[in-house]
């Protein structure tokens, strides 16, 4: 819901640069800038959704051909390294926003470390997320999907 929205409000700032150069003829400076911030944060967090849901690519093919006994603990493997990429993801993606913090976004005004908040971000989610499908795989249920 909250991609969605964002999305939304990337349409808007477009809509709103596009009307300020060729209606106006005074491009707002800020609105190129809002919108790449809030696609950054709008793509993380379909990345985080995307693990959530089971849509990345995971090694597939290799699930195929491999032994119905070890296929269980194939998997597990599969998401503790999707895990791992997450926690990876969130420590450097704080280092990044932390270090970025002093500097300022010249068109905003805001934080330079506000591009790499979403990274941090996602990297929490892509972890929890991949430890759930853990938690179910070893109980033996299935993760519902968030569209239900």
């Amino acid at each position: 819901m909250i991609a969605t929205f964002g999305l939304g409000l990337i349409i808007l700032c477009v809509l709103y640069q596009v009307f300020g150069r060729y209606v106006m003829n005074d491009t707002p400076t800020w609105a190129e800038a809002l919108a790449l911030l809030l696609v950054l944060y709008v793509t993380m967090l379909g990345t985080a959704v995307g693990v959530r849901d089971a849509g990345h690519i995971g090694m597939e093919s290799l699930l195929a051909i491999c032994p119905q006994p070890y296929k269980k603990w194939l998997e597990i493997f599969i998401h503790a390294i999707v895990a791992g990429f997450g926690a990876c993801m969130t420590y450097n993606g704080q280092l990044l926003a932390r270090s970025a913090m002093d500097q300022k976004i010249p068109t905003l005004g805001l934080p330079e470390g506000l591009f790499n908040i979403p990274i941090t971000i996602a990297g929490v989610l892509i972890a929890l997320f991949s430890i759930e499908h853990i938690i179910a795989l070893v109980k033996g249920v299935e993760v519902q999907p968030s569209w239900h």
